[in-house]
């Protein structure tokens, strides 16, 4: 189990410590919703933890066949549905992986980005893409 703790600071901004490290972060209401954007809005993070969730996760199965897959870079967009309620209703992650991930036998790589922890937590009304660039 991890704790975060945190402040609401008023003005539609909030700061959230992770007790573990000690990390702490800010957030802020986006300009589209009545904040100023000055830091990551609480949906800019969900977009952040599915990019990264999808790198660690390659990276454990990489690691777990010999590979290190060091350098792969990612995109995550966000779209916010148009309707109400607010929400994100669809995430696009764009990975562009190293030539390392070739010793990777075919499938493994595609097939922990598709399952990771947060992948799996997002309600099944996200519609959720992931594309591959291999070099």
């Amino acid at each position: 189990m991890v704790r975060i703790t945190g402040e609401y600071q008023g003005d539609l901004h909030c700061s959230a410590i992770h007790d573990p490290s000690g990390n702490a972060l800010a957030t802020d209401a986006p300009k589209d919703n009545q904040g100023r954007g000055e830091a990551f809005s609480p949906t800019d993070l969900l977009a952040t933890a599915f990019g990264t969730c999808i790198a660690t996760t390659m990276a454990i199965a990489a690691r777990r066949h010999g590979a290190d897959i060091a350098g792969m870079r990612y995109e995550v967009t966000k779209e916010m549905a148009a309707d109400s309620p607010r929400r994100i209703s669809r995430l696009t992650a764009r990975l562009w992986l190293p030539a390392s991930a070739r010793g990777v036998p075919a499938g493994v790589l595609e097939k922990a980005a598709n399952t990771c922890p947060v992948h799996q937590s997002l309600a099944p009304s996200v519609e959720k893409v992931i594309d591959f660039a291999w070099e």
